[in-house]
């Protein structure tokens, strides 16, 4: 674990492995993008409002302005403002280093010409690098590079062979393009064959993978491939039906691939973190985190992560910001989940529940050695 010393206090002394998040804009944000990359709608409010309005809002208000130079509080005028004065490379490294982090697994797969790197992205906040490939994107680039459906299995293999070679896990979004309610079966070679075949005529220019029977074998692929695989649960933008988000539609999948011993990563999980939790606690391949849930709720987060310890043994709960665009949203990832945390478990230790070594045993579980177990990572 990196020896950097910590301006955060509280349990999480250490900085935090961030097991899943994403780059950051490198070039200056107008009010109507900002705003956009601060909320998971996919279209502006009505006229007169302001995703300022939300409790991430006041959380950038709150939090954030301190970091950058201003007064708790100052009015999204001036935030903005001075976002724009001290310009985009000054606010990405003072948000990322105010952050404190160890390592940063950054998935690359959604929008990723427009972000940092990984590298870029690790510089930023002074920490470590990895990379998270997202099998969807992979799929994708696949039949754009002229596939067939003969051969689509074959070239998914050895594309996502190539790909993952210096990654460190892989990532679905079965939820977005389907839901969590998948047929928890292998599909057979025929059966991709014909969904290939379907999917291909259908693609066009510009494929997106949604086809339920190739999605099912995305994942059959990174099972044999044997490293982590991380999930979008829950809580996302509008292109999800949350009902069918809730991980417990995983469950017989979840039995079908326990044998295997990949990881399955959980991520974000709300509403549904009590259920992940449950998951994770059955289940010994399977951990959990409420990364993006913690910004989002912002002054309520507290009790997002207090849910999530009810039923998560401790050593399969995960910490993640989920980070995308703003770097607003590391550092608060990072800050609400160290203060969420120190309250939460300060009140079980005050009352005799906990003892003091326990509570520090398990910040330092959450903040980097269950990551560091789940994803092969060497101790910086």
């Amino acid at each position: 674990m990196s020896t950097r010393s910590s301006s955060q206090g509280g349990m999480f002394g250490a900085p935090l492995i961030d097991h899943h998040c994403h780059g950051v804009m490198a070039r200056p944000l107008q009010r109507a993008e900002f705003e956009d990359l601060a909320t998971e709608s996919s279209w502006p409010g009505p006229a007169g409002t302001t995703f300022f309005d939300t409790q991430l809002g006041f959380a950038i208000r709150r939090w954030c302005a301190p970091v950058l130079g201003l007064e708790a509080h100052v009015s999204p005028e001036e935030y903005l403002a001075r976002r724009t004065e001290l310009g985009a490379d000054t606010v990405n490294s003072l948000l990322l280093g105010a952050a404190n982090l160890d390592t940063v697994l950054v998935e690359t797969g959604y929008r990723g010409e427009e972000i940092t790197s990984p590298e870029q992205t690790g510089l930023l906040a002074s920490a470590g690098f990895r990379e998270v490939v997202r099998l969807e994107r992979i799929a994708e680039e696949v039949a754009a590079a002229g596939t067939t459906p003969g051969t689509f299995a074959a070239d998914f293999a050895a594309t996502l062979q190539e790909r993952s070679r210096n990654a460190v896990g892989v990532k679905s979004i079965m939820a977005y393009r389907y839901g969590l309610d998948f047929n928890p079966d292998r599909p057979s070679d025929q059966e991709v064959q014909t969904a290939a075949a379907q999917w291909l005529a259908a693609a066009g220019n510009e494929p997106r993978m949604d086809h339920p029977v190739l999605l099912r074998h995305l994942l059959w692929a990174a099972v044999d491939l044997g490293k982590p695989i991380q999930f979008h649960v829950g809580y996302g933008d509008a292109d999800v039906d949350l009902h069918r988000c809730n991980p417990l539609n995983m469950t017989a999948w979840l039995r079908a691939v326990r044998s295997r011993n990949v990881p399955v990563m959980l991520l974000h999980c709300y509403p549904f973190q009590r259920e992940a939790g449950y998951l994770a606690h059955v289940f010994p391949h399977v951990y959990a985190d409420v990364g993006l849930a913690v910004n989002y709720t912002g002054s309520r987060s507290d009790a997002v992560i207090a849910e999530s310890l009810e039923l998560t043994p401790f050593h399969k709960a995960v910490f993640s910001t989920d980070a995308f665009g703003l770097p607003e949203l590391y550092f608060l990832g990072a800050h609400l989940f160290r203060r969420g945390f120190d309250r939460v478990v300060g009140r079980w230790v005050e009352d005799g529940e906990w003892s003091p070594a326990d509570a520090e045993r398990v910040a330092h579980l959450i903040g980097h050695v269950n990551s560091e177990r789940a994803y092969g990572l060497e101790p910086r």
